[in-house]
């Protein structure tokens, strides 16, 4: 009887045939599953070798790309380019200190020559610097390379030969709105001199790269205000202010950035009153810290912000004398006569180009006659 429930009891064993295929099977379904991870494993290895190397491209691309933008730039720039001396060239002699004096009211006009100046009082607090950008010396900022081999020469304004010093003292009415400086006293033969100085190897008659501030494109449109208010918010009022009063130094001598508008901004005879010179002094100037080529503002937000910002009050200077011969007065002289039949809304914002043609017009009627 136990004996029977013995036999019962015992579980049945594989023979040696059976226990053979179970380990086959385990062994065929781990190298299957090997053979799968080391798949995935080079898959991996594949596509990241790929995607890395893609990367790699794409990188080499856009590095390439952003020097060959920075050839192109720097192409842009004559090589003969007109650049300022440098300071260690100023003699160490009477002169020399002359250039130095001439340099330091350039750069702080209204220190020597302002509402408080202590030299003389008879400008508005802005300083030559705020036109002539990094003492006369900037690219496109205004500079000075060419003004002294340039004079004497007949004024377009005057009709008058003028010689340099005649020309700070319009700057002096005009753009400081102020009254002329004694022309043969110090200060404004230390001008001179650092102008001088300044344009030393200015050849008399020659063009240099980057003076005055760069002619823009016209528009096929007028000049529009309430798209320059929405520039000039955007873009220059953190430093210009919300009323175009700029920001005085902490003497309040002078002007840290100096004002647009109103009483001690420039007046209306000014030459940043004229469109083309406004819009064409922002272009590569402004905001600031700009410089060419790396322009933000594109020639339509110049022409805008020029014409809103010369569409707000300021000094008036009286204009009847200014050009006597009209055939040679900017088209962007906002105030007439004009030889042509256009508004002075037009003459002031534009378009430009139908006056440029009428002009054309007229001047080859008259070589006809």
């Amino acid at each position: 009887m136990s004996t029977k429930l013995a036999i019962v009891n015992e579980e049945p064993k594989p023979n040696e045939t059976e226990r053979t295929l179970i380990y086959t099977a385990k062994s065929i379904v781990l190298v299957a599953l090997l053979f799968i991870l080391c798949s995935l494993i080079g898959m991996s290895v594949y596509f990241w070798k790929d995607s890395s190397g893609q990367l790699k491209s794409a990188n080499t691309a856009a590095v390439a790309a952003e020097n060959a933008k920075a050839v192109e730039k720097v192409n842009l720039i004559p090589t003969d380019a007109w650049k300022a001396p440098e300071e260690s060239t100023i003699p160490d002699n009477e002169y020399g200190n002359m250039i130095r004096y001439g340099r330091e009211l350039i750069k702080n006009t209204a220190k020597y020559l302002g509402p408080n100046g202590s030299v003389a009082r008879i400008s508005n607090g802005m300083n030559c610097q705020n036109c002539h950008l990094e003492a006369g010396t900037k690219t496109f900022g205004n500079n000075y390379s060419v003004f002294f081999a340039s004079y004497p020469k007949k004024s377009a304004r005057s009709g008058k030969m003028a010689d340099a010093t005649e020309r700070i003292a319009d700057c002096f009415q005009r753009s400081l709105n102020g009254k002329v400086p004694e022309l043969s006293g110090k200060e404004v033969q230390a001008m001179l001199a650092y102008m001088k100085w300044l344009g030393s190897e200015q050849e008399k008659g020659k063009a240099a790269f980057g003076s005055g501030t760069e002619k823009l494109k016209y528009m096929d449109r007028a000049a529009d205000p309430q798209k320059g208010l929405l520039v000039y918010q955007n873009k220059c009022q953190s430093c210009h202010g919300q009323h175009g009063e700029g920001i005085k130094a902490e003497d309040q001598q002078a002007y840290v950035y100096p004002p647009l508008w109103g009483a001690h901004s420039y007046n209306d005879g000014a030459g940043m009153y004229r469109l083309n010179n406004f819009a064409g002094f922002v272009k590569n100037n402004m905001p600031f810290g700009v410089r060419y080529p790396d322009a933000q503002l594109t020639d339509e937000e110049c022409w805008d912000v020029a014409a809103f910002v010369n569409t707000q009050p300021r000094p008036h200077k009286e204009q009847a004398q200014d050009y006597p011969d009209r055939s040679v007065k900017p088209i962007d002289a906002p105030y007439g006569p004009y030889l042509d039949k256009f508004s002075e809304q037009q003459h002031k914002y534009g378009p430009f180009t139908p006056i440029v043609l009428a002009l054309k017009e007229m001047e080859s009627k008259s070589d006809l006659k």
